[in-house]
């Protein structure tokens, strides 16, 4: 009897200090090696490492690929997950894709450092963030609540690359297709023949904008479980994070003209045609966004900001991405960004964060100014909306604005 009660008490200790030991590698590990199948690559690998670093590293992947099998072998496929086949008209992949992998070029070697400008700019966009989190004057819904107290549904745009230790939030009308076509490359999601896509404007739209080709914050919870918010916390920390902005009138007009001055049969019947009954005096407007335009009906920009300005608009739903307040998609006095890009200054902003990332080496931002919204245009555009709905729309959107340090629009307030 007393042996067989020493074996239980030996079972029990030995199991408490195999879950502490576990516990203590889970957070000595971290975000750079945790749940990965390569390792964050925040510069040049060495080609020849000292023996005793080989066999660290020849150690640590083992033990993490076993709990990433373990936790992928709850996954049902189709659920978005990195782990998932890509669309099966880009997959292609073949047993000997490795054989036909094109590697990186050379690191590239900076002769000179990124200019002073540059780094002050975002010292200076940083530290305005931090400011306006902790100024009791600038207030709106959520500021003050923890990072544990944002639901999951509102971490949607919260891309995580893995591969190079990034998190991107997109903010839609903002450049975010291309920088969701940088995140595709950096995170090689995207396979042709079995070789990573390295072209970004390669990458068609359709694919860009579906939600399997990026792992966002909102997928944590289905593939990890009970951990999820601890490892988003653990990638906050250590991950390079990320955000680009405009001036939030000047998103607004983008917003409209892309989505209702063309022909969206989507966004004219989830949004068109309720602007239009209510605020365009077409109590019956016309059944496809064809027929609308054929006849010359859509909603003005004007029914545009009376929409914004209805009370019943977001008793409905929350506003559509697309015009959502920015501190409502990147929760930026809970996640403390390390870039802040505004897209007034985007290339410039654009060759520093990717020099900053370290894989300028790899993929270079798609210059375009096609249908750029210009900020001179605003009064052009506001003309035709009431100046005390103006007021009211700047206090809908004066967190953004005093947020990312874009000045008061006064000029079209004194009309």
């Amino acid at each position: 009897m007393g042996t067989s009660r020493m074996f239980r008490i030996f079972v029990v200790l030995g199991s408490a200090f195999m879950i502490l030991l576990i516990i203590i590698y889970w957070d000595d590990v971290g975000a750079s090696h945790l749940y990965l199948h390569t390792p964050v690559s925040p510069g040049p690998k060495i080609p020849h490492p000292p023996p005793h670093q080989r066999a660290q590293t020849s150690r640590t992947p083992s033990f993490l690929s076993d709990i990433d099998a373990f936790v992928n072998q709850f996954l049902e496929p189709g659920t978005g997950e990195p782990t998932d086949p890509v669309p099966a008209d880009t997959s292609n992949q073949s047993e000997k894709a490795e054989e036909r992998y094109i590697p990186r070029r050379e690191w590239k070697i900076h002769l000179t450092p990124v200019a002073a400008e540059l780094r002050e700019r975002q010292e200076q966009r940083r530290r305005l963030l931090q400011e306006m989190c902790a100024n009791d004057s600038v207030v709106f819904p959520g500021k003050n609540r923890s990072f544990d107290d944002i639901p999951n549904r509102e971490l949607d745009h919260l891309i995580v690359d893995d591969r190079h230790g990034i998190i991107y939030c997109y903010v839609p009308k903002v450049a975010c297709s291309n920088w969701k076509r940088i995140m595709i490359v950096l995170s090689e999601s995207l396979l042709r023949d079995g070789v990573p896509q390295r072209d970004p404007l390669a990458i068609p739209r359709d694919l860009v904008h579906n939600s399997s080709m990026h792992f966002t914050f909102n997928k944590f919870w289905k593939r990890y479980g009970k951990f999820a918010k601890h490892l988003m916390k653990v990638k906050l920390k250590k991950y390079t994070k990320f955000i680009f902005v405009r001036d939030p009138f000047v998103r607004l007009i983008s917003a409209y003209r892309n989505k209702f001055e063309l022909r969206n049969e989507d966004f004219y019947r989830r949004f068109a045609q309720v602007m239009l009954r209510r605020y365009g005096n077409q109590p019956t407007p016309p059944a496809s966004v064809d027929e609308a335009f054929g006849v010359g009906i859509h909603p003005s920009f004007s029914n545009f900001i009376q929409y914004l300005l209805d009370p019943q608009t977001e008793k409905e739903m929350p506003f559509n991405e697309h015009w959502r307040q920015v501190y409502r998609l990147c929760h930026p006095c809970q996640i403390q960004y390390d870039f802040v890009g505004h897209l007034e200054t985007a290339e410039e902003d654009a060759e520093h964060l990717l020099r900053q990332l370290r894989v300028d080496n790899v993929v270079e931002f798609p210059s375009s100014h096609r249908n750029l919204t210009a900020s001179s245009w605003e009064s052009d555009w506001f003309s035709t909306v009431p100046v005390e709905a103006r007021r009211e729309l700047y206090k809908l959107y004066e967190p953004d604005f005093r947020l990312f340090g874009y000045d008061r629009p006064d000029s079209i307030f004194n009309e």
